[in-house]
């Protein structure tokens, strides 16, 4: 049985869904919506099938869809998830949830007050076999307890070029962030997935560091879990060659991911139990290693959204329900805040003290004058998520 979908925004990645949605087991495209003529045009010749609407109220109340999938600027995200489910809508967000956690918590509110609908959210890096595998090891408890995290994520490299094919990109008006609020917002699922919301921030952010922005292209990130765990967090859109490497210290391990291959080491035992019971002052413990060479697999935004598609048929879960994507929003919120305000922020953040600092920044947010639009392809970017 096909689901009749819809796609609100078919730019870059909203275009890749519309074209390749015959990958999808599940979901037939039969309405597009987007505000640009250009991308109407487009999807009269690429997608003939599909009914096309330069407004998305009207897609939406069509009676064409019986599901939908928002792909518009990320503002933009809450409000369309809201009018599907008005209407009965089955519907998935792409990331981030929202800019803010306000938002956020209203399409949550609503998503609560109806639970007919299968709302959920692109977190595509979940279904890559070695960040499940870290999952289950830390969830087991056959580590003991995590110690501390460090995550080096600065594959996601974007030219000036990048920025400068839309009038909304990498502004506090159109976009509300940069690298955090676009490209890290899966690896900050994964974070909070694997190791849980930290409670206490503190970052330092730079804002238009590489690029010609006014957001963040650069951010260094401490962090203290409730535990004590300690982590640190570095992305940024400037290296040329980046580095993706995550390493968790536990109790009676480490887990270290890199190059798409999970290093499990296993300690003889608990640290604090080893350091209590050795007698030697530069005793080491004795550890075995193995490797984890798990898939990294074609087309993950389709798994996702099959999932989603199956929870709506009723035959399976989805990879991550819509209400999770406030994680990583109030993730990203926490880290602009406390540089915004030069100082730790505690978790949950004060929802309204960032909504008005990031208003602060939107008031007086640049008209772009140098954009040349663009719509690329956006298949050969996937792999800087791995």
């Amino acid at each position: 049985m096909a689901i009749k979908v819809g796609i609100i925004g078919i730019g870059n990645q909203g275009g890749y869904y519309a074209e390749h949605m015959n990958y999808s087991k599940y979901l037939e495209l039969t309405a597009v919506a987007d505000i640009n003529p250009a991308r109407l045009e487009w999807a009269e010749k690429t997608v003939p099938h599909a009914a096309r609407f330069a407004d998305a109220i009207e897609m939406l109340d069509s009676g064409l869809v019986e599901a939908c999938i928002v792909v518009t600027p990320h503002y933009d995200h809450p409000r369309y998830a809201m009018e599907c489910m008005k209407r009965g809508i089955h519907v998935l967000v792409d990331k981030p949830a929202g800019v803010y956690t306000k938002q956020v918590k209203e399409m949550n509110a609503m998503a609560d007050a109806h639970p007919e609908i299968k709302f959920g959210v692109m977190f595509c890096l979940r279904t890559i076999e070695v960040y499940q595998k870290v999952h289950d090891l830390i969830a087991s408890g056959d580590f003991g307890e995590m110690r501390r995290m460090n995550w080096i994520i600065t594959t996601w490299y974007r030219p000036q070029a990048y920025y400068d094919s839309g009038a909304w990109r990498a502004t506090w008006a159109g976009e509300g962030g940069a690298v955090l609020m676009n490209q890290c917002p899966h690896q900050l699922d994964l974070l909070q997935w694997m190791c849980g919301v930290p409670k206490k921030v503190h970052s330092h952010l730079h804002f238009g560091k590489w690029h010609d922005i006014e957001t963040e292209d650069d951010a260094t990130v401490y962090m203290e879990f409730a535990n004590g765990a300690t982590g640190v967090f570095i992305t940024s859109t400037g290296d040329a060659r980046g580095t993706n490497r995550l390493e968790i210290q536990m109790d009676k391990g480490r887990f270290i991911v890199e190059n798409d291959v999970l290093t499990i080491e296993t300690y003889e035992m608990a640290e604090q139990d080893f350091s209590k019971a050795s007698t030697t002052p530069f005793d080491t413990m004795s550890y075995t290693t193995e490797e984890f060479h798990g898939k990294t697999p074609d087309r993950f935004h389709f798994i996702v959204l099959d999932a989603w598609a199956e929870a709506v048929l009723g035959t399976g879960e989805m990879i991550a329900d819509g209400r999770e994507g406030l994680n990583s929003t109030m993730l990203t919120n926490a880290m602009q805040l406390s540089t915004f305000i030069g100082q730790t922020v505690e978790q949950p953040i004060d929802d309204e003290l960032y909504y008005a600092e990031l208003m602060k920044r939107v008031a007086t947010s640049r008209q772009k004058t140098n954009v040349r639009e663009v719509v690329a392809d956006t298949s050969n970017t996937f792999g800087s998520a791995k």
